[in-house]
């Protein structure tokens, strides 16, 4: 993978395994959900793990990339690889994809992570 905004993240993150994410071949709205996709954080903003936020795994620096960090599919490559770092990190993602639905919600942006009825 290549390196990019995000200090050289590298995914190890299959979305095809995982229920919460839309597969390969995603529609239009999906791709427009991914491409106004909020940042990551969810303003919980404390920083100990490493120099991680303990709300949402981000770096400072990662935090303001974000905004900038171009269209759906770079969003999307980010947000996968932040929900690896949350389970290499023996930490329930679960916790995260709740607070970020409901981010969405206020922002009244629809969430590019599906609710499990939607994968269903």
């Amino acid at each position: 993978m290549r390196a990019h905004l995000y200090g050289g993240l590298t995914p190890a993150y299959s979305a095809s395994s995982d229920p919460h994410f839309m597969t390969s071949t995603t529609t239009n709205d999906a791709d427009a959900a991914w491409a106004s996709a909020p940042s990551p954080c969810v303003d919980i903003c404390k920083y100990k793990r490493q120099g991680r936020c303990v709300g949402c795994s981000m770096t400072k620096a990662e935090k303001q990339a974000f905004p900038s960090s171009g269209g759906a599919a770079q969003k999307r490559e980010f947000i996968e690889t932040l929900i690896t770092r949350l389970q290499e990190s023996a930490r329930n993602p679960a916790f995260w994809v709740m607070s970020y639905r409901r981010k969405c919600e206020r922002e009244g942006v629809p969430c590019p992570i599906p609710s499990e009825d939607d994968a269903a």
